[in-house]
């Protein structure tokens, strides 16, 4: 009996570490980068120069507006690896592909984590909470299950 609670406990500190983990560990990346180190100020220092370079004869505003795209392309890119990375904590070692509960659990995970992120970035100085961008995050984790489920149906082709 004890050597089968101990194998359980063995499998589940496996499953935490293989599929677990590393969500946290993305979530501690999208949580720092919520910091005032990455707002729109600082990042501004080398995304503006450079734009300016590659591109002389783009006006001020067009820089403006590209260095936002850039930004708003972050998040989208942050929650989508989040949506990937729920999606297979959530699938765990299971031999079936895909589950529609699975892309459900982890788009509610994404848009919780995205509310969470934003209620954070209320309490920087250098950063604002922004619904619209609870909205980009979580198209950000919608677009990964899309990609999820287009894989899954490749691969029973």
């Amino acid at each position: 009996m004890r050597s089968n609670s101990l194998e359980n406990c063995t499998t589940l500190n496996q499953i935490f570490l293989k599929f677990w983990l590393p969500v946290i560990l993305w979530m501690g990346v999208i949580f720092g980068v919520s910091t005032g180190t990455f707002s729109s100020e600082h990042t501004s220092r080398f995304i503006v120069p450079l734009l300016h370079f590659l591109f002389p004869w783009f006006s001020p505003q067009d820089v403006d507006l590209i260095h936002e795209l850039i930004r708003k392309a972050g998040h989208v890119s942050e929650y989508f690896i989040l949506g990937l990375l729920l999606f297979r904590a959530f699938r765990s070692d299971s031999a079936q592909g895909w589950r529609p509960r699975w892309t459900i659990y982890t788009v509610i995970g994404v848009i919780i984590y995205a509310v969470g992120d934003e209620f954070h970035q209320s309490f920087v100085a250098a950063r604002g909470a922004s619904l619209v961008d609870v909205g980009i995050d979580s198209a950000g984790g919608i677009l990964s299950q899309i990609a999820v489920m287009l894989r899954h149906l490749l691969r029973k082709k």
